[in-house]
C-alpha cells in the first residue's frame, strides 16, 4: 500500500495517453491575437461595450498572455476612427505589450483611417486588409482573379508606402483553391505583406483540412524563402473552431485568432480562454492564467453575454460537485492537505492554476461526508440529528439544494456560523 507521507511526482499518479501519437509541439513560439473588440462585435446578440469598457478589456488581456489585439474596422465611420485612435492611445501611454490591428478591406478608402489613426496616436497598428477568394465569393461578388490579384496588391502597396506593416487576408481559405491561393500569396508577399492569414470564414475546415492547408502554406513560405508569418482565424459553425485553432498551431501557423466566449457572427469563433487553456494543459505556453476568469467574466458583463452553466472554466457548475463518491474523494484529499490531488482527482483543469476552486455541494446524489465538509468549512458544529435532517432534505430534492436551502435547515435546529456563500 501507497505511504501517503512519502513523497512523489504528480506524474506517478496519471498515466497521460495523451501523450501517445501526439504532435509534437509547435516549432514556433504561440501567439494569439484577440478579435474580440471587432470580429466579435459582428454577434448580433452582443452588446457593444464603452470605450471605457474596452479600456478595462485590453489590460486584462496583457494579463492573460495575448500577443495582439483588433481595434476594429476605422472605416466603418467617424465614431469607429475615434474609437481606434482612442485604444490605440492607451496601448501606447499604459505600455501594454499588445500589438494592435485594424480591419481592412483591401481598398485605398478603407486603409486611409488606419494610417490616420496611426498618425494620432503615435502607436504602429497593423493593417489587416481582406477580400474574399473562394469560387464562391468570385461568383457571388462577379470578381475575377484579376480584379482580385489587382486589388491586393494595389492596397498592400498604399499601407506598405505608408510604413504600416500589413496582413494580408483570403476570406473563405479554407474553400479556395490551391492555384488562387499561390498566385495570391505569391503576390502578396513579392509587395511586402509580412503575414499571411488563413481564414475559415464560415467554419468549414476540419481538422485534416485545416492542417493540410497550413502545412501547404508553410511549404509555399518556405519555397518563396520569405520570413513571412501564417496565421488562422477560424469560425464556429460545425463546433471545431477550437480544435482546429488548436492543429493550426502544431502545423505551423505562429499566431492563431480568436474572441473571447468565442463571440462573433452565427455560431462565433474560436473561444480564446478555452484556447489558453487547452495551451496551458498541453504545456505549449508557460504563463500565470489566474486573470483568466476575471477576462470572461468581465467581458460577459460588459457585452452582456450569458455564460452556460456547464461552460468550462468559468461556467458556474464547471467546479461544482453534489456526488457522494466524488465530493468523498475530493474532501479526503482536503482533509490530507494535498490542494493538487484534491484539484485533479475528479477534473482535468486544476481548478487552482486558473482563479478557481473545487466547490462541493448537497443534493440527491450526496452522502454524509459532503453533509459533514459542509458544515465544517462553514465553522459549524455538527451533531447527528443535523446531519441527518439535511442528508434527508438533499436526498429527497429535486435539484441541489442552494446555500439558502441548507442554511435555513442548519438554523431551524439552532445553528450557527459564517457563511462562504
Amino acid at each position: 500500500m501507497r505511504d501517503p507521507a512519502r513523497t512523489v511526482s504528480h506524474s506517478e499518479f496519471i498515466h497521460d495517453w495523451n501523450g501517445r501519437g501526439a504532435a509534437p509541439s509547435p516549432a514556433f513560439p504561440v501567439e494569439i491575437n484577440d478579435e474580440t473588440l471587432r470580429d466579435g462585435m459582428q454577434a448580433t446578440a452582443v452588446t457593444s461595450p464603452t470605450v471605457e469598457e474596452k479600456r478595462g478589456l485590453l489590460e486584462l488581456m496583457q494579463h492573460i498572455g495575448v500577443s495582439a489585439v483588433s481595434l476594429g474596422m476605422p472605416a466603418a465611420g467617424p465614431w469607429a476612427l475615434e474609437e481606434v485612435v482612442t485604444l490605440a492611445r492607451h496601448i501606447r501611454e499604459e505600455a501594454l505589450r499588445l500589438e494592435p490591428n485594424c480591419a481592412a478591406r483591401t481598398l485605398h478608402s478603407d486603409i486611409v483611417p488606419i494610417v490616420e489613426a496611426v498618425q494620432r496616436a503615435g502607436q504602429p497598428i497593423v493593417v489587416h486588409t481582406f477580400i474574399g477568394s473562394s469560387p464562391l465569393r468570385q461568383c457571388a461578388e462577379a470578381w475575377d482573379l484579376d480584379f482580385i490579384l489587382r486589388s491586393s496588391t494595389a492596397a498592400i502597396d498604399f499601407a506598405v508606402r505608408q510604413g504600416l506593416e500589413v496582413a494580408f487576408i483570403t476570406e473563405d481559405t479554407t474553400r479556395s483553391t490551391p492555384e488562387t491561393l499561390e498566385l495570391l500569396f505569391r503576390a502578396a508577399v513579392e509587395h511586402g505583406a509580412s503575414r499571411l492569414v488563413l481564414c475559415d470564414t464560415v467554419g468549414h475546415a476540419t481538422p485534416a483540412g485545416t492542417r493540410a492547408l497550413v502545412r501547404w502554406t508553410r511549404d509555399l513560405v518556405e519555397r518563396l524563402g520569405s520570413p513571412v508569418k501564417v496565421e488562422w482565424h477560424g469560425h464556429n459553425d460545425r463546433g471545431l473552431a477550437l480544435i482546429n485553432a488548436l492543429v493550426a498551431l502544431e502545423a505551423g501557423a505562429t499566431r492563431v485568432h480568436g474572441c473571447g466566449l468565442g463571440i462573433g457572427e452565427r455560431t462565433g469563433n474560436a473561444p480564446v480562454e478555452l484556447l489558453l487553456l487547452n495551451l496551458k494543459l498541453l504545456g505549449w505556453i508557460d504563463q500565470d492564467l489566474t486573470r483568466l476568469v476575471d477576462y470572461v467574466l468581465t467581458l460577459a458583463q460588459v457585452c452582456r453575454v450569458p455564460i452556460p452553466r456547464n461552460y468550462p472554466l468559468v461556467g458556474e457548475d464547471a467546479f461544482r460537485t453534489a456526488t457522494g463518491v466524488h465530493s468523498a474523494a475530493i474532501i479526503k484529499a482536503l482533509e490530507r492537505g494535498d490542494d493538487w490531488l484534491a484539484d485533479h482527482i475528479y477534473s482535468s483543469v486544476p481548478a487552482g492554476e486558473f482563479g478557481r476552486r473545487q466547490q462541493l455541494e448537497l443534493g440527491p446524489m450526496s452522502g454524509m461526508s459532503g453533509v459533514r465538509y459542509w458544515l465544517m468549512v462553514r465553522g459549524l458544529q455538527e451533531n447527528e440529528q443535523l446531519c441527518e435532517e439535511i442528508l434527508r432534505r438533499a436526498k429527497s430534492a429535486a435539484s441541489t439544494l442552494t446555500e439558502e436551502e441548507v442554511w435555513s435547515i442548519v438554523q431551524a435546529h439552532g445553528g450557527q456560523g459564517r457563511s462562504c456563500a
